[in-house]
């Protein structure tokens, strides 16, 4: 696959898993509309696209606002006529005493940006997707989303909602020209992983992971998870016995 000129719509552009993902696809010659809340990390971020030989324009606003995602898709596909590649990567971690506490403005907070931001995603590209009969959307979901965490509970409801979601739009859309591709990543180093005392296992450099998310998409993987040993003790998880699923589960101390 060849992303020169390719059109990239991606969200929660300005750090992170967004940016190293906007800097790597601008190298491949991609054209990158970022969206993000923060203008003065997405105008840097722009610099770095551009710099590294990618086309970038700027988009901030909140995921949550519906209209505004729409507007800005809308504005995006005005200069360059279309999107190929939704990108969904807007979330947060909810790693604060209130959201531990399931305060429900907390809760749905995370749930409102990590879900319903995505959702806001889709529907502002996919209509233009399956006029056309081609595109491809990309949901940054999370092992998180297999089964419930410790100290976790909006984080693994939001990412098990969206990848159910993303699962379903992919069955809904197959045979009319649009692929589904959900990535579930396990700890990498974030602003999201920063500040924790525990040691988070099978934690991945983002320089080490970025390239395992572009080929997933290369692929167009129906889905992809990785690091592979996490992945693994995660999938099998799915399949333990309540019993055993809490004893072990429970141990965990990486939110701390």
């Amino acid at each position: 696959m060849s992303w020169k000129g390719k059109t990239v719509f991606l969200t929660g552009a300005s750090s992170g898993i967004g940016a190293g993902l906007a800097v790597a696809l601008a190298k491949q010659g991609a054209v990158l509309g970022l969206l993000a809340r923060r203008k003065e990390l997405l105008d840097k971020l722009r610099k770095d696209c551009e710099k590294a030989g990618g086309t970038a324009r700027v988009f901030a606003c909140d995921v949550t606002n519906e209209d505004a995602v729409l507007a800005a898709a809308e504005e995006f596909k005005h200069e360059f006529n279309q999107i190929d590649v939704l990108i969904a990567n807007a979330g947060i971690g909810g790693n604060n005493a209130e959201t531990r506490a399931m305060q429900p403005l907390a809760v749905k907070k995370v749930i409102d940006i990590n879900l319903m931001g995505a959702v806001n995603s889709v529907h502002a590209v996919l209509p233009g997707m399956l006029k056309r009969g081609s595109g491809h959307i990309v949901a940054i979901s999370s092992l998180a989303g297999f089964r419930g965490l410790p100290r976790s509970a909006a984080y693994s409801a939001s990412k098990a909602g969206m990848t159910a979601f993303f699962e379903s739009v992919r069955l809904d859309v197959k045979h009319q020209g649009v692929d589904v591709t959900i990535i579930q990543p396990g700890f990498i180093k974030t602003p999201l992983t920063s500040g924790r005392e525990a040691k988070m296992p099978f934690i991945m450099e983002l320089d080490d992971a970025i390239p395992l998310f572009i080929k997933a998409i290369e692929k167009k993987k129906r889905f992809a998870a990785f690091p592979w040993q996490l992945a693994t003790f995660v999938r099998a998880g799915k399949f333990m016995p309540g019993w055993l699923y809490d004893r072990v589960a429970g141990r965990a101390r990486y939110r701390e």
